[in-house]
């Protein structure tokens, strides 16, 4: 029992009912797939509400007394747990409810919780009210489901197209409820459901709300009682009710009553029409498929008991309450009858079919034909059903074709009564009593049912007999005449009738026949035959001038007849100066007369109206001349009615441009509006007359609006610029202003006898003025002041008509003031929510102001440009701040609310609502205005709670539809009204996205902002969105877009909009991506998105969405879907919501399909199928494609190009310049071409063509216009479709590049993340390679595949760090190398597929290769000077490892594409983009390092590529001397050279290529550089830096043009041994060329670590010149310049051994201190760096004087001394140089370098070492067992390479290890390089100290300075005198040398004996042992120190 208690939270009376009516729409309308199923399901679930109609769940003691303790106890609630408390109040109100509706209690409680969830859709309700809306709501929700099911059956009046297992559903269905009593129980419920008696049931519970609610309960209950009724309508429509069923329905039409106007409402009209269907057999004639069948169940002819009961019902002489209803059932029964008695079986019912004259005579007696109009016709609803109106016609035809003696007794009765009316005029008495006026009802019946056709169905077709073929006499024409298939018996009776009732018509039935000709003339072919026969009529007598005796219903007749009329009334024409002017009495014209007049010019109206033939052929008629005589009434004194009658008439003639042009001219000459003044005239005359005077006292208007109508025809058909030319200033001005002053700006101040016609005379005149200002297009001569000559003096030309309203709407004038004050009364009348005299004239009134304003804001911004320019003087200011004004009525800036207010009444003012989110969004431009609006929306609560339900209502409408057709505006005449309507409301949904779109761009606070429910008040950021109802929270725009976005979300087939709407979705999801993507709002949107709604998981699975109709905007929606999800992933990242993360990334990447893809909503059989396939499939889950590879597939790269214009008449290239001037940028940024304003100009164009050849050609270049513009329309389409396509691809790679890059690197195990990537890459390759592949996307697709490729290397290098992966068999990573190749080709294909073009492009594709290739690369290993020890062989025979292969494979496919590629790589590489040059460069080295077979450069060095770049460098030159000023200028020439010398560095490391080089001029082009000269000057510009630190100081920017120029003559001169000479002779050229240069860096003060960087390339370059096989240049040049050459090579020696004293000495320490001291973050990496380049200087000066020593001589005794002969150690240097100084006054002792020196650094190096050497030791160690290093010196580690003082904390623990072991290495090689360093200047300093000292201690004679020196000496000298070195260093050293005294030999030997003791010996053997040995040179140290050794100890002979 406590189950059946729980209480339904969605009210079981509604929300069970909603799904049932959705399922049923769905299914039935709008044929959803897979609809069938779950109709079925529904229909069992809610048999028995269909089977007790509207029965409510009946009350009970115990529910009551539940209910009364869910105070207390609580109630249980299903799906919730426990139960829930409810307040005392709604238990209450859950009461009143019960007694109210007389339901249970449960339901009650049900219903008020539905209420209160439902609250937010219905702003301003309390639940109870609400509660009630949705009790009928679920009532309704019944019966359209019933009415619906019931129109889904297979019957015999028409069908719904569905499929035949639905129908066969539906009818079975049906047909078990009709054998249930289904037509009683909606008969007594029509009776019982009354609106007054519901309302005060209401009305005493306070059960009803405001205006609207009231609205909203009336209409529901209305809507239900019409639905029952249809439900009748429709079931006998299809098939016939059974007799008990028949009876009762008569029964209950016994008792009908008619409304106050004596209509039938519109229930009881459809229970008529359902009467008469069920009593219809017509169809039988029709003669269809399924007849016989149709027959078969028809009763009328198998059951006899049928037809005698309804015969017995309707012959019984009991009259009804509406004795006219019962005459409508008797003659419906009387046709029955005659159609049974024709049939064969009706000779069985030959008792009742006999009484059919009878019937017929007892319903035309019931005035049948009166009651059917003015009962039937005259209810509304009759001519919006086409059955009823299909029924009727029948019924009509019936009659007269079935009972011809019935309709032949009529018009005998008709005739006699003329006599009999005729006889007692004659005689003066009254007309008899008993007239009876049944044939004039008859005919009136015709005329007003057929003069209505809103189906367009014409069926006053069946009246006419096309008889013209058959006139034809000769044989020809009769043969042909018989061809002629012969009408239907019906048509030629219904012609026939037609023909004789207007021979010797009566005059008493003369209007009734006109009238009804009127109806039967309406509609295109029906006019035709009525203007035939008319013409027919009056053609035999012709000849008779007088027409009396011809036929009164002809044109000759009726023309006469005017004519006469106006020569008669012409004499009457009153003295337009008479002081009275009033009508005298009519002479001639009586009342009679009058109506006969007024109902032929309302069927001449009808005729020209459809036809326009009719209208040419009679306006042209010579003798009629009707515009004329028509003009001549009016000036004629006729009453208003009949003046406006020829108004309208006039006005359809002027539908056809060619009479309207004349007619224009005619109504200036008759001065019908008086726009010229005679002299002395002192009064006016005319029609304003006539308004004032005549109509304004009468109170009634209908000539006024009979002008106004005239002129709004003539201004749409043409408008004559010159009208009244010579008379008056030309120009439609006068009519303008009439219409504006005295028509409407005087309309609200007139009296009117009928309410409604205020309203309809504003309407007209406000339409003339929306079509002026349509049409008009400001021109810049609008704005000119032209005058014209008029009678002899000039005066101002009037302006067009549009530029005056404008003018008049620019300003705050009367008529604007009057529009504000319209659509203010308006708006208070509509929400008054009551019917009012003239409503439908007001709303359109209200349409054409807004039109209006809509018009002049779009035209304003072109206007006030044109007068700017003009400089005309007249004032105007922009209606967007006029809006802004005060309403003088209400005394408030309002007016701009009023215009959103119209949103409040979207449902009723479809039109009206969209012309206001129009405006709005017009308005909403304007950034300056939005402050404003936003306080004047939410000024007042109520009105702002109001604007916001409109808003939102507008955007919730579910009957919104999208049209194909949305693009060109117009919709085509055959959509039916509703169609048209939903059309409206979806242009208006998106006009409002627009108007939030553009807003949200604009600053805060701003509309948008306020419509989607964000502070405006506070700091928009801190919002808190909520659940509307939630916390107060009112349902805003945002909540409207996402429930529409949401709808089937949870259903397989995803959201509803995407398919239905495409481009509303596409907007939601645009203002979706704005708000995340904006910083104020991306908090709380994201957030509530992502909590309360979980929008982007349920969105993104249904992607990518498919709309085979619609492409471009199913690629928009995923484009927008695609940031925001980007955005999203972004932010959870960030904040660290790792589950949200992982959500999302595994929806987008997973290749396994996903276990429940379908939400809990699909039950039933899709449950059953998804276990029978789980079932099925358990074992074998193949793995689905990944969402993002399905979201890529969805982007079609292929695009149609449109073909080329082919133009016979129009020159191209001149089509094609008027195209690109119409061209525009539109909203979404897309460039297309105008092409309203291409075809003006192009039918312009035509139109200016003169001669009578241009006229014969139109035909043929109006259809070649129309190819043009079907062109450019196409062409508009492609550039859309491709902007789509870019943007989807855009938003793809964005997506993909945040998963990649955003979110945590181990949400995506490595080895996926390399697959992921592969699949990505492949895919990619795939599409844009294939053959139709579209240009355009290229470029983004080779974005993100530079960002792919770069994702795969780092992830195969880190998983190389991390040691995951192993050698396996695929490869050397997770990812195969089968996969690397194939990604290797297609980047190859892709790059040889963008051709010639697209260089920027392939800069993408050249970082994507370089980024490939490093994958090859292998990392830097630790060297553990264990290498060396291996043996060669080792090396050799070594397994290849992984890097290795892979690299070998690489370069083989990339010379598998040959010459092909290396001519598309080289050619970038010398021209074009200077990224791609870059880039092309870096490439090219790359492939020249992995190059063994060097094709690569034998292609470069052949084709001229490499010479080329060398030559270019000249002209870099120019631009890198730009780079030197202080100012930070671009640094494109800087990167560019060094990517140059980088590549030329790497062409030298092989010795072909150093030749080639040398070859190809490289030196001397460096040498003719200026840029070296340039070293930055002063100590500012040297160290000025860029504040950003993004550019280099001047200093920096030289290094980086120096440094690496040098590194390339240091490789040259490493390649070049062999031909060394050639090399070193270049580059010492260089040198002396830029000697001031080198000498200034080598002297250098200030040494930094980049000075020092500079003087180890320097030095190292010196020392290698010096290398054997130097120039001998004494035979090639002269002595001077030898001598100069000289001169600079001694200085740069001398220079060097100057430094070797700087950096040996003190200086060394302090430059390591200060390294350490000014860069404190990164101090240990710059003090190495520092370490490196100083051991560097030293080895390179020490290498360079061992090559000097050696180059001198292989013998020590003739070897030249570059070092003095004293030891003692440079710590005291400075004093030891003054003592020596002081004792050898000739020489300056401090040039020349001491053997003390060379032994100090010996010392040092040896020191150093060892240092090194336990450092490396260490560092190896913690290598070795990383994993057990404590977490302080891991992050001691990682300091050096993670910058800032917090970054160590903020990486991973992974992270930190893998930056650990990062920086062991480096500091591991960094030592080893120190090692080898170090262990070099021991050997060179043991060498040069060896030699030094066998020279000085067993060769060097000692002298006193008074003796000569040794001849040997002199020999020497002489020796060394043609050796450019030798006589070099002679002159420093021998020179020096040769006062060498016996004192400073012996006092060397002690010093270096103290220095080289036995510690540094055994050190120096140490070194030896620990490296040297290692590296294979076993005893150079041991031999050095042995020897040096034995030197020290020998004594001096």
């Amino acid at each position: 029992m406590a189950v059946q208690m729980a209480v339904n939270s969605g009210a079981s009376l509604w929300g069970p009912l909603k799904e049932l009516w959705e399922t049923v729409e769905g299914a039935v309308l709008r044929r959803q797939p897979e609809s069938f199923h779950l109709l079925d399901l529904q229909l069992k679930k809610h048999k028995p509400h269909f089977l007790s109609l509207f029965k409510n769940p009946a009350k009970s003691a115990e529910q009551r007394e539940k209910v009364r303790k869910a105070s207390t106890e609580g109630i249980a609630i299903q799906g919730q747990q426990g139960a829930r408390l409810l307040p005392e109040q709604l238990l209450s109100e859950a009461f009143i409810l019960s007694d109210l509706f007389d339901i249970g209690e449960l339901a009650a409680v049900e219903l008020l919780l539905a209420g209160e969830q439902q609250q937010s859709h219905f702003p301003g309700l309390t639940r109870g009210l609400v509660a009630v809306l949705l009790y009928w709501d679920g009532k309704l929700c019944v019966a359209n489901s019933l009415r619906t099911l019931i129109q889904s059956r297979h019957g015999k009046t028409f069908t719904l197209d569905l499929s035949g297992e639905l129908v066969s559903l539906t009818t079975h269905f049906t047909d078990e409820l009709m054998s249930q009593g289904l037509t009683r129980r909606i008969l007594s419920l029509v009776n019982e459901i009354n609106l007054t008696r519901e309302f005060e049931r209401l009305q005493k519970e306070r059960g009803l709300g405001n205006e609207k609610h009231r609205k909203e309960v009336s209409d529901l209950i209305k809507e239900c009682r019409q639905a029952l009724a249809d439900s009748l309508f429709a079931w006998t429509c299809q098939s016939p009710l059974t007799k008990d069923d028949t009876v009762a329905l008569i029964s209950h039409l016994e008792t009908v009553s008619a409304q106050a106007d004596g209509s039938l409402d519109s229930v009881n009209l459809a229970l008529v029409m359902a009467l008469m269907y069920c009593l219809d057999v017509s169809f039988i004639e029709q003669g269809t498929e399924d007849r016989e069948d149709l027959l078969q169940a028809l009763p009328l002819l198998t059951e006899r008991d049928y037809v005698s009961a309804v015969h017995s019902r309707l012959m019984d002489s009991e009259p009804w309450k509406l004795p006219g209803l019962q005459a409508v059932c008797r003659l419906t029964w009387a046709l029955s009858l005659r159609v049974l008695s024709q049939l064969p079986q009706g000779s069985a019912l030959v008792e009742f079919t006999e009484a059919d004259e009878a019937l017929a005579d007892q319903a035309v007696l019931g005035d049948v034909f009166l009651f059917i109009k003015e009962g039937m016709l005259d209810c509304g609803s009759f001519f919006q059903e086409e059955f009823y109106i299909r029924r009727l016609h029948s019924l009509i035809t019936d009659f007269l074709a079935l009972m011809p003696m019935k309709v032949k007794q009529l018009r005998n009765r008709a005739d006699e009564d003329a006599r009999l009316v005729h006889m007692s005029l004659q005689m003066d008495n009254d007309p008899p009593s008993s007239l009876r006026k049944d044939l004039d009802h008859l005919m009136m019946l015709i005329g007003e049912f057929y003069c209505k056709d809103p189906f367009g169905m014409e069926l006053g077709l069946e009246f006419w007999c096309p008889t013209e073929p058959l006139q034809h006499n000769s044989l020809q024409g009769s043969y042909l005449g018989m061809a002629l298939q012969r009408p239907p018996q019906k048509q030629v009776v219904l012609s026939k009738f037609v023909r004789q009732m207007g021979d010797l018509l009566p005059s008493t039935l003369y209007i009734s026949y006109l009238r009804m000709l009127k109806g039967l003339a309406n509609g295109p072919q029906s006019a035709h035959y009525c203007f035939s026969l008319l013409k027919t009529n009056g053609a035999s007598h012709g000849d008779n001038i007088q027409g009396v005796t011809g036929c009164p219903v002809s044109w000759e007749h009726f023309f006469h007849s005017l004519m006469l009329y106006h020569e008669n009334l012409r004499r009457d024409l009153p003295n337009p100066d008479a002081v009275h002017y009033r009508h005298p009495p009519l002479r001639g014209i009586t009342q009679r007369e009058l109506e006969g007049l007024n109902s032929f010019l309302q069927l001449l109206t009808t005729i020209i109206t459809w036809s326009e033939n009719a209208r040419l052929a009679l306006c042209e008629h010579p003798q009629w001349t009707p515009v004329v005589v028509m003009l001549g009434l009016l000036q004629c004194s006729v009453p208003p009615v009949l003046k406006a009658e020829l108004l309208r008439c006039l006005a359809a003639f002027g539908k056809s441009p060619e009479i309207a042009a004349s007619l224009w001219q005619s109504l200036e000459y008759t001065q019908i509006l008086q726009t010229v003044r005679a002299p002395g005239q002192r009064q006016a005359a005319g029609i304003e007359v006539e308004l004032n005077e005549i109509e304004s006292s009468c109170e009634e208007y209908p000539l006024t609006r009979g002008f106004c109508h005239l002129i709004s025809t003539l201004v749409e058909s043409s408008l004559p610029f010159n009208l009244g030319a010579g008379l008056r200033v030309p120009g439609f001005q006068p009519y303008l202003d009439f219409l504006r002053d005295t028509v409407f700006l005087a309309f609200p101040t007139r009296a009117y006898r009928h309410p409604a016609e205020k309203w309809e005379v504003a309407d007209t005149a406000l339409e003339v003025f929306h079509k002026l200002l349509r049409d008009y297009e400001p021109q810049p001569s609008d704005f000119v002041h032209e005058m014209v000559e008029l009678q002899g003096e000039q005066v101002p030309a009037h302006k067009p008509p549009g530029h005056s309203i404008m003018f008049h709407l620019l300003n705050d004038s009367p008529m604007l003031a009057l529009c504000l004050s319209v659509l203010e009364e308006g708006v208070r009348q509509l929400d008054t929510y009551t019917p009012f005299p003239g409503k439908k004239y007001l709303e359109s009134a209200v349409l054409h102001c807004l039109c209006l304003l809509d018009l002049t804001l779009q035209k304003e911004v072109v206007f006030m440009d044109l007068l700017r320019e003009s400089q005309a003087s007249f004032l105007i200011s922009p209606l967007e701040q006029l809006l802004q004004g005060v309403s003088p009525q209400t005394r408030r800036a309002d007016h701009i609310v009023n215009v959103a207010r119209y949103l409040y009444h979207n449902d009723s003012n479809p039109e009206a609502a969209f012309q206001s989110a129009k405006i709005l969004r017009r308005i909403a431009n304007y950034p300056n205005i939005q402050d404003r609006l936003v306080g004047d929306f939410t000024h007042d609560q109520v009105v702002s709670d109001k604007l916001m339900a409109g808003f939102v209502e507008c955007l919730d409408n579910d009957e919104a539809e999208e049209g194909t057709e949305t693009e060109n505006g117009a919709s085509p005449a055959d959509i039916d009204s509703q169609k048209k309507v939903s059309r409206i409301r979806h242009e208006t949904q998106v006009h409002i996205l627009n108007l939030l779109i553009t807003s949200l761009e604009l600053k805060t606070p701003n509309l948008a902002l306020y419509l989607l429910g964000y502070e405006v008040k506070k700091r928009v950021s801190s919002t808190n969105l909520q659940d509307p109802g939630v916390l107060g929270c009112p349902r805003s725009c945002l909540h409207a877009i996402l429930s529409l976005l949401q709808r089937g979300t949870e259903k397989r087939s995803g959201p509803v909009l995407t398919q239905h709407a495409p481009h509303l979705a596409e907007l939601c999801y645009q203002v979706i991506y704005q708000l995340c993507a904006c910083s104020e709002t991306s908090g709380p949107t994201m957030r509530y998105l992502r909590t309360s709604q979980d929008f982007l998981f349920s969105h993104l699975q249904h992607l990518p969405f498919i709309l085979p109709g619609d492409q471009i905007a199913a690629l928009s929606q995923m484009s927008w879907l695609m940031k925001t999800a980007a955005i999203e992933l972004r932010l959870t990242s960030l904040n660290r919501q790792r589950s949200h993360t992982q959500r999302l990334v595994n929806l987008l990447l997973d290749d396994q399909p996903q276990s429940q893809h379908a939400a809990e909503g699909e039950a039933g059989m899709e449950e059953e199928t998804r276990s029978v396939s789980g079932f099925l499939h358990f074992d074998s889950v193949s793995k689905v494609r990944r969402k993002l590879l399905s979201v890529l597939d969805a982007i079609d790269f292929s695009q149609d190009m449109p073909e080329l214009l082919q133009l016979d008449f129009f020159e191209r290239t001149q089509i094609e310049q008027v195209i690109s001037n119409c061209e525009h940028v539109n909203e979404q940024g897309h460039t297309v071409c105008n092409v309203k304003l291409l075809h003006r100009v192009l039918v312009a164009e035509v139109n200016a063509l003169q001669g009578m050849a241009a006229i014969g050609q139109r035909p043929l270049l109006l259809e070649e216009v129309n190819s043009i513009l079907q062109q450019v329309v196409e062409r508009n389409r492609v550039r859309r479709s491709l902007s789509a396509k870019r943007h989807a691809l855009q938003s793809w790679r964005s997506l993909v590049e945040t998963l990649l890059t955003a979110c945590p690197v181990d949400l995506i195990a490595i080895e996926e993340r390399q697959l992921i990537i592969r699949d990505l890459l492949l895919d990619l390759h795939d599409k844009v390679l294939s053959e139709d592949a579209a240009g355009e996307l290229m470029p983004i697709v080779a974005g993100a595949v530079f960002t792919l490729t770069a994702h795969l290397s780092q992830s195969v290098l880190s998983e190389h760090q991390q040691g995951a992966a192993l050698e396996s068999s695929s490869g050397f990573a997770s990812i195969a190398n089968s996969a690397l190749h194939l990604i290797l080709r297609k980047l190859l294909d892709f790059i040889l597929s963008t051709g010639g073009g697209y260089q920027r492009l392939r800069a993408h594709l050249y970082g994507s290769l370089l980024y490939y290739l490093q994958i090859a690369q292998k990392p830097e290993e630790p060297d553990t000077l264990q290498m060396a020890g291996r043996a060669m062989w080792e090396r050799l025979t070594a397994p290849e490892d992984g890097f290795s292969k892979l690299q070998r494979e690489n370069l083989t496919i990339i010379e598998s594409y040959g010459r092909a590629l290396m001519e598309v790589v080289c050619r970038d590489a010398c021209d074009g983009h200077e990224i791609s040059r870059m880039l092309a460069l870096a490439l090219l080295d790359r492939i020249l390092s992995i190059d063994r077979q060097n094709q690569w450069l034998v292609y470069i060095c052949n084709s001229g590529y490499l010479r080329s770049l060398v030559e270019s460098l000249r002209q870099d030159d120019i631009a890198l001397q730009g780079l030197l000023t202080p100012q930070p200028p671009l640094l494109k020439p800087l990167y560019i050279y060094e990517s140059k010398i980088a590549l030329l560095t790497r062409v030298a490391k092989t010795n072909q290529g150093a030749v080639e080089l040398l070859r190809c001029g490289l030196v001397a082009q460096l040498i003719e550089c200026q840029v070296f000269d340039m070293i930055p000057d002063s100590e500012a510009h040297r160290e000025m830096r860029d504040p950003s630190g993004f550019i280099p100081s001047p200093m920096d920017r030289y290094r980086q043009i120096l440094l690496p120029t040098l590194r390339l003559f240091q490789v040259i001169l490493t390649s070049t041994t062999m031909n060394h000479q050639q090399g070193s002779a270049q580059i010492l050229q260089w040198l002396v060329v830029h000697a001031d240069t080198v000498q200034s860096l080598l002297r250098c003060p200030k040494l930094s670590i980049g000075a020092l960087q500079e003087l180890s390339l320097l030095t190292g370059i010196i020392s290698k010149t010096a290398l054997p096989g130097a120039p001998e240049m004494g035979s090639e040049v002269n002595g001077a310049a030898l001598m100069e050459f000289q001169g600079h090579i001694n200085r740069f020696q001398r220079l060097c051994l100057l430094l070797l004293s700087r950096l040996a000495g003190s200086e060394r320490e302090r430059l390591l201190k200060q390294a350490e001291m000014t860069a404190a973050g990164d101090s240990a990496e710059r003090r190495e760096e520092m370490e490196v380049a100083m051991q560097q200087v030293c080895a390179n000066v020490m290498e360079y004087c061992q090559i000097l020593l050696l180059q001198s001589s292989a013998q020590a005794q003739f070897s030249i001394c570059l070092f003095s002969p004293f030891g003692s150690e440079p710590a005291g240097r400075d004093g030891g140089r003054a003592d020596l100084t002081s004792s050898l006054p000739n020489m300056a002792y401090s040039r020349v370098p001491s053997l003390g020196l060379v032994l100090f650094l010996l010392k040092n190096s040896a020191a150093d070492f060892f240092r090194f050497h336990q450092s490396h030791r260490q560092s190896l160690g913690k290598l070795q067992s990383l994993d057990q290093l404590p977490p302080e010196e891991l992050k001691e580690l990682c300091q050096g390479l993670v910058p800032g003082p917090g970054g160590v904390e903020k990486i991973s623990s992974v992270q930190r290890s893998l930056m650990a072991n990062k920086r062991l290495v480096q500091l591991i090689n960094n030592r080893a390089k120190l090692l080898a360093l170090c262990s070099y200047i021991i050997e060179t300093c043991l060498f040069v100290l060896w030699r030094h000292l066998e020279y000085y201690l067993l060769h060097c004679t000692p002298t006193d300075p008074k003796d000569s020196p040794l001849p040997g000496a002199t020999l020497y000298q002489s020796r060394l005198a043609d050796d450019s070195f030798g006589s070099l260093q002679a002159s420093t050293g021998r020179g020096a040398i040769s006062r060498v005294t016996q004192q400073d030999l012996e006092l060397l030997k002690s010093d270096v004996a103290a220095g080289f003791g036995e510690a540094l010996q055994r050190k120096l053997l140490e070194v030896e042992n620990l490296y040297s040995q290692v590296r294979s040179r076993y005893t150079f140290i041991q031999a050095l120190v042995r020897r040096i050794r034995g030197l020290l100890r020998q004594p001096k002979i």
